[in-house]
C-alpha cells in the first residue's frame, strides 16, 4: 500500500520502539519522514535502517529552541508537513509517598509539555487534510500501580485531542490519540522489565504482548485518508487491556 505516497511526517521519539516502528511504517507507505530525539547515536542507527526516505534531527521535545530548530529544518527542506506523530514521552514508576518534583518535572515536560509544544510549533507548517497523532496509554483510563504521575501525563494528552478537535474546526487539519497497550519497546523493558511486559501481554485477550510493529500499523491507519471522518477520537491498541 502506499497511502501516504508524497507525504511528509515527522515522528518525534523515533529513533527507537513505537517511534521507530512508526517512522519504518510510514517510509514503507510512501512518506519522507523526519524522526527526533535526543540521542544522536541512537538516531544515526535508526536512520542507517530506514533508508534515504528519512532525515534525523536531534533534540527534546521540552526545549522550545530545539522543536523550533526541527520545524524550521522541515519548512526549509519540504516546505510543508502532512502528519505530526508526537510520540516522544517519559515514565518510570514511583509510588505514592516517594514522588518527586523532579520526576513529576521529568514527566510532565516531555509528556505534556512536549506534546503540547510540539504540535503547536508544527501547526503552521501542517496542509488541509493533515493528521496529528498524539500517543496516549491506556494507563489514562486505568489505575496502575507506582504509575500515577505518568498516568496523569496520557490523561492530559487525551484531553489535548478532545480540545484540539475543536480548535482545529475548519482548518481539515485532525487530531487523534493512539494508546497502546503493554508493547515490548526498549523504553518499556527498561521501566517495567521485559519479563513483566510479556506476563502483562499474557493476561490481555489477545493473549500476547504487543509489538511496535502492530502500533504503527494503527498510527499509519491514522495518517492516511482512510481515517478522514475521525478527529479528537481515541484508538487502543492493546490487545483488550483495558476494554475489558
Amino acid at each position: 500500500m502506499n497511502r501516504l505516497e508524497g507525504k511528509t511526517a515527522v515522528v518525534t521519539g523515533g529513533g527507537t520502539g513505537i517511534g521507530f516502528a512508526t517512522a519504518k511504517r510510514f517510509i514503507k507507505e510512501g512518506a519522507f519522514v523526519y524522526i527526533t530525539g535526543r540521542r544522536r547515536e541512537q538516531l544515526d542507527k535508526a536512520v542507517a535502517e530506514l533508508g534515504p526516505n528519512a532525515r534525523a534531527v536531534q533534540g527534546s521535545v521540552s526545549d522550545l529552541d530545539d522543536l523550533a530548530r526541527l520545524f524550521e529544518t522541515v519548512k526549509s527542506e519540504r516546505g510543508s508537513l502532512d502528519i505530526l506523530c508526537a510520540n516522544a514521552g517519559f515514565g518510570e514508576l514511583v509510588p505514592l509517598g516517594q514522588i518527586t518534583e523532579e520526576q513529576y518535572a521529568r514527566a510532565f515536560d516531555a509528556n505534556v509539555k512536549g506534546v503540547l509544544f510540539t504540535v503547536q510549533a508544527a501547526l503552521p507548517l501542517m496542509r488541509e487534510g493533515g493528521s496529528i497523532i498524539l500517543t496516549g496509554s491506556t494507563t489514562s483510563v486505568m489505575g496502575t500501580p507506582a504509575f500515577s504521575v505518568y498516568s496523569a501525563t496520557k490523561a492530559a494528552v487525551r484531553n489535548f485531542a478532545r480540545s484540539w478537535a475543536q480548535d482545529l474546526r475548519g482548518t481539515g487539519i485532525r487530531v487523534n490519540v493512539l494508546s497502546p497497550g503493554p508493547t515490548l519497546t526498549e523504553l518499556a523493558e527498561e521501566v517495567v522489565g521485559r519479563d513483566a511486559m510479556i506476563e502483562m501481554g499474557s493476561g490481555t485477550p489477545i493473549g500476547h504482548v504487543g509489538a511496535p510493529s502492530e502500533i504503527a500499523a494503527v498510527a499509519a491507519f491514522l495518517a492516511s485518508s482512510d481515517s478522514s471522518f475521525m478527529t479528537g477520537s481515541e484508538v487502543f491498541a492493546d490487545g483488550g487491556l483495558a476494554q475489558i
